[in-house]
């Protein structure tokens, strides 16, 4: 069976269909953010990331993501390297980079709502988590 890969506009239907989600700027690129906390963002390859990276730079849309801790970064990292990186620049930093068109929209659905459910308060988490059981 062949899944459909993901494109911007999952992106953005999947992050605006969660409570108070708004779609912004971020250095002219475009941002999803619940109460004005980052959730998911157009991250495009920088200078240095494409040193950095090399030969092993991706060139298609890349998606930048909130995860719960550092712990499961590594494991999304480990878990499928194809489709999941990250740059010296998010050392440190519970966020993982994705290549859009290497995921599925399943995948992205629940990769979005996670990051969501991480920065959204926790009235507004749990309300959604008890509708959603």
């Amino acid at each position: 069976m062949i899944c459909a890969m993901a494109t911007w506009d999952d992106v953005r239907e999947i992050a605006l269909a969660l409570p108070e989600t708004t779609e912004e700027g971020l250095y002219g690129q475009p941002s999803w953010r619940v109460r004005k906390k980052l959730v998911v963002w157009d991250r495009p390859l920088r200078k240095r990331d494409l040193e950095e990276l090399g030969d092993a730079a991706p060139d298609g849309p890349i998606l930048g993501a909130k995860v719960e801790h550092e712990v499961a970064k590594q494991a999304l990292l480990a878990s499928e390297p194809d489709v999941y990186f990250t740059t010296s620049h998010f050392d440190g930093h519970a966020i993982v980079l994705v290549r859009l068109e290497r995921i599925s929209v399943a995948d992205l659905q629940e990769l979005i709502e996670e990051a969501w459910l991480m920065a959204a308060p926790k009235r507004l988490a749990k309300a959604y988590l008890e509708q959603h059981a």
